[in-house]
């Protein structure tokens, strides 16, 4: 059995027994915060145990790295909803310890593209700089910096939003601020 029919399998179940009733919420955050984060695995619970969140508490993003790379991607629309749909406040960007997309770089996915198929065509695309899209971080603070610098000076939110950035230990949990 795969691993989509294997939670295919559990999802039948946990609704059979109801268990998605201790999670009935709005879709309103109640603390009126939203956190930009990692994809990363490590974080999946132990972000929002490490910072108090429980289900309805906040509007979690996540995208790899906790990155904004440009102010008119996917996360700073999901930003811009959770302020003006949603009631957001304030916004955490959480970057963390260890981070995959730290050293990143499309050199390393063109070789692994290459041998999964993709055609050197799709590699050398003229409508999107492919080394600039996928590349990393090499400063796990100057990403946190830079992105709530994007967050901030964005012409689409107001100024009487707080945005503030930290990085959480990927192990421990323990949340550093950065200024």
């Amino acid at each position: 059995m795969s691993n989509i029919d294997q939670v295919l399998a559990f999802n039948r179940e946990y609704v059979a027994s109801k268990g998605y009733e201790k999670h009935i919420t709005d879709k309103f955050p109640d603390k009126k915060l939203a956190v930009l984060s990692c994809m990363d695995t490590r974080l999946s619970v132990l972000l929002q145990e490490a910072l108090g969140l429980k289900n309805g508490d906040a509007k979690v993003i996540k995208n790899a790295g906790a990155v904004i790379p440009t102010p008119w991607d996917s996360a700073m629309r999901s930003l811009i909803v959770a302020v003006y749909e949603l009631g957001v406040e304030e916004i955490m960007v959480v970057a963390h310890t260890t981070c995959g997309a730290c050293h990143m770089s499309f050199h390393h996915f063109k070789e692994e593209m290459l041998k999964r198929g993709i055609p050197e065509s799709e590699l050398t695309r003229k409508d999107v700089d492919l080394d600039e899209w996928l590349e990393g971080f090499h400063n796990t603070e100057a990403s946190v910096r830079n992105t709530v610098g994007t967050i901030v000076s964005h012409p689409l939110i107001p100024k009487d939003v707080t945005v503030r950035g930290f990085i959480i230990d990927s192990v421990t949990g323990i949340l550093t601020e950065v200024k």
